[in-house]
């Protein structure tokens, strides 16, 4: 079963009353102090599951951890623990960071290249994904922009109907395909941050299926452009 943290005893202020000002200091430096001593633990706590959860790849021949005999090792560590099966998930899904991290650490480019691994780790993707985002939102700001802006205007000459266009700015053009080459390097960033591995273990049927239809869509568009990038200019 789940604690409730709000339900875990703590102090009232009715317990405190009686304290004058030198021993609420007292008890209040004393609570920092034995936090500031503890507060770094479950991170360590964890790295260190993580330790044990690789060297148990290790042994199994498994760096991946999709082997049934793999999995049932892992899944008594945890009953064995004691703890509930929400606790137990959650410490999981919480050491799955570490042990990308410790992989990435102690083998080899070409061994994670034989086993499927993508060469970063999740810190590191982590650092890609924000630059990423910061990199998607500059330019998607930038192409909303110029998207809403007319790139020729049409003015009614007299009692003719000949349509006088004004030429776009240069700036406007240079600044365009700046854009369409930054999109194209948020497009790589964002595809070279999903993992295989979490497609092989942890989607469901249904997410692959609609993961597939995604990729499919994508890479019929990229298709269709780079017909374009690929012919000649038609330009003198």
């Amino acid at each position: 079963m789940a604690v409730d943290v709000d339900s875990l005893p703590s102090l009232d202020l009715d317990d405190l009353r009686n304290e004058s000002e030198k021993e609420l200091v007292a008890r209040g430096a004393a609570y920092a102090r034995e936090y500031a001593r503890i507060e770094n633990q479950p991170t360590i706590l964890l790295k260190n599951i993580a330790a044990v959860v690789v060297a148990l790849r290790v042994q199994h021949g498994d760096m991946r951890g999709q082997s049934h005999e793999y999995r049932q090792v892992v899944a008594q560590m945890y009953r064995d623990a004691g703890i509930s099966a929400d606790s137990a998930d959650r410490t999981q899904k919480a050491v799955r960071w570490h042990i990308g991290n410790l992989l990435r650490k102690t083998m080899t480019p070409r061994e994670l290249e034989s086993h499927n691994l993508l060469p970063t780790s999740p810190i590191e993707r982590l650092q890609d994904s924000r630059a990423t985002n910061a990199l998607l939102v500059k330019a998607a700001t930038a192409s909303a922009a110029l998207s809403s802006a007319p790139s020729k205007n049409a003015a009614k000459k007299g009692k003719g109907t000949q349509e006088v266009v004004v030429p776009e700015p240069a700036g406007a053009v240079v600044k365009a395909t700046a854009d369409h080459l930054r999109l194209a390097t948020v497009v790589n960033n964002i595809i070279n941050q999903m993992d295989a591995s979490v497609i092989d273990d942890h989607m469901t049927d249904g997410q692959r299926a609609k993961l597939d239809d995604e990729l499919a869509a994508l890479q019929k568009r990229i298709a269709s452009l780079r017909r374009h990038t690929r012919k000649p200019s038609s330009k003198a």
